[in-house]
């Protein structure tokens, strides 16, 4: 069955616009009835990566977030939302970027989503058992709101991805130890999606990020809200206006191959996508392993897969890289007292990159070494 996606036109967050944006999307898909029944409790999980306002374009708007929720309490559902960061508080983090001031408004509670219990899932291709946040569990649904955004680990975080923040906590830190290779983790996140299988996803790409991301990269203009209950399609469509070839993304390959989603087979209603492509969006498109697996050990992993790389000029030896490096021993630390900046040892270093992923100073940047760029320049 193929999927539809709708895309639909909208520069600005101007509260109303988006609210017009979010609602002509979800009429062209059947209404917002199609996905959420009267009385049913559904939890709403926007992305809070880390407490940052707006203007930085890391979380998901609060006019999206507000247009999602308005459209889906009009359809009689009881609302809720959560995120579990990779560190700091969820809820602090609401409250910096403004999503909990509209949610107090509209009456949306907060739920916790830092305790969870685990569930066993046979049907897992890879993973049998997750750990998920018990507000989650509880509720009859999921809408997932993401931000459109680069990443370093997998070079693009949508639909898919978005799920990551139901596993509670540091949990997630063991998942980066246990997959360091983006194939598995991947895998992994499509195994997760498939257990949990979020009713809507409603993408916030009325500005994106492109570069460094998820956190240190640049705005990028874009001006579309996307809405599927194909979460594949949707990471599909992301990478389309990315330029970028889905055959690099994992959630959209093994998302296709699993039945989670259909990236082959897309209607789109709405706006045009042409319009909406961006030809030279700042994405990794190298076709070379952006993770320590390279099939050559330690040796290839140190001359050939990307590495992060702190700017002393920026970092101000907050310790933020050191405490999240899931590594033990610590992939990042101290090595002279904290009067300078954190050391990486690139032998230990699993090419997570949560160091780059959550450093409040965009002070990490994930840079291919010498080797590897000769290599990529020969293909």
């Amino acid at each position: 069955m193929p999927a539809t996606v709708a895309i639909i036109r909208c520069d600005s967050y101007d509260e109303s616009s988006v609210f017009d944006a979010v609602g002509r999307a979800l009429e062209l898909l059947g209404g917002a009835e199609r996905f959420v029944r009267d009385g049913e409790r559904i939890v709403l999980k926007p992305n809070f990566l880390v407490g940052a306002t707006p203007d930085k374009v890391v979380n998901t708007h609060p006019m999206v977030f507000s247009a999602a929720a308005r459209h889906l309490q009009a359809a009689s559902a009881k609302l809720s939302y959560g995120d579990s960061p990779g560190f700091g508080n969820a809820l602090a983090a609401a409250r910096k970027i403004g999503i909990a001031q509209v949610a107090e408004t509209l009456g949306v509670t907060y739920a916790d989503f830092s305790e969870g219990r685990q569930v066993s899932f046979a049907e897992g291709e890879l993973i049998k058992q997750f750990t998920i946040a018990s507000a989650v569990l509880d509720s009859d649904g999921l809408v997932t709101l993401p931000k459109l955004k680069t990443h370093a680990l997998t070079r693009m975080t949508g639909a898919v991805k978005n799920q990551f923040g139901c596993i509670p906590g540091m949990l997630k830190g063991e998942f980066h130890m246990r997959m360091p290779d983006v194939d598995r983790f991947a895998q992994m996140l499509v195994d997760l999606n498939r257990l949990l299988r979020p009713r809507l996803a409603i993408v916030d790409g009325i500005v994106g990020m492109q570069g460094n991301g998820p956190r240190g990269g640049d705005p990028r203009q874009i001006g579309a809200i996307i809405v599927s209950d194909d979460l594949v399609a949707v990471d599909a469509t992301v990478c389309r206006i990315m330029n970028l070839d889905t055959a690099l993304v994992g959630t959209v390959t093994y998302g296709t191959a699993w039945g989670l989603g259909d990236a082959d087979d897309i209607t789109y209603v709405g706006d045009p996508i042409e319009e909406f492509v961006v030809a030279d969006y700042d994405v990794n498109r190298s076709p070379q392993s952006t993770t320590g697996s390279t099939g050559g050990g330690t040796l290839a992993k140190r001359l050939i897969v990307p590495r992060p790389v702190i700017d002393p000029t920026k970092c101000t030896a907050c310790g933020t890289c050191v405490s999240v490096c899931p590594v033990d021993p610590k992939a990042v630390d101290w090595a002279n007292g904290k009067g300078v900046p954190p050391v990486h040892d690139y032998g230990r270093c699993i090419r997570c990159y949560c160091c780059q992923e959550l450093c409040p100073e965009r002070a990490i940047d994930v840079r291919v070494p010498p080797l590897g760029r000769f290599l990529h320049a020969r293909q």
